[in-house]
């Protein structure tokens, strides 16, 4: 997680909104990424889908099997679907989303009847610093807009 964690600093020092994450298997760092949807100009580039477009390019292939992604905030409802059919095996974040997170938060679709991969999912793992990123950057932004 705190290899996501500095992802997450460096999506912040770019004026993103400051989530990382981070693919592993087998203990080893295969992918890293951060949120680009400023700059990409695209709701699909979150820090989630950055990693798994860096798998599928290294590995030629969309299943993702043995792999577990951690991210430092709870995923959306999008990137948990996403996550669920590239078949990661496991997703662990940091910060919870009750308000949008789908991995337990607002909904929880790993868990939903019908779906066909159920990854283990692991929460609030460091949650106290994922939330101080988010938290920090959010105070830097309302600053800003005061002046």
């Amino acid at each position: 997680m705190r290899e996501a964690l500095r992802e997450a600093e460096l999506a912040a020092a770019e004026g993103e909104v400051p989530v990382g994450a981070i693919a592993v298997k087998d203990g080893v760092v295969c992918a890293r990424a951060h949120n680009l949807v400023e700059a990409r100009h695209s709701v699909s580039a979150h820090a989630e889908f950055e990693v798994l477009r860096r798998l599928e390019a290294q590995l030629g292939d969309w299943r993702m099997t043995g792999y577990t992604l951690y991210v430092t905030k709870e995923p959306c409802m999008m990137c948990t679907g996403m996550l669920i059919n590239a078949r990661f095996s496991r997703i662990v974040f940091g910060l919870g989303d009750p308000a949008g997170g789908g991995c337990g938060g607002a909904v929880s679709l790993p868990e939903m009847p019908g779906i066909l991969w159920h990854p283990e999912v692991t929460g609030n793992v460091l949650a106290e610093e994922c939330s101080r990123v988010i938290r920090d950057f959010f105070a830097r932004v309302r600053a800003r807009e005061k002046k």
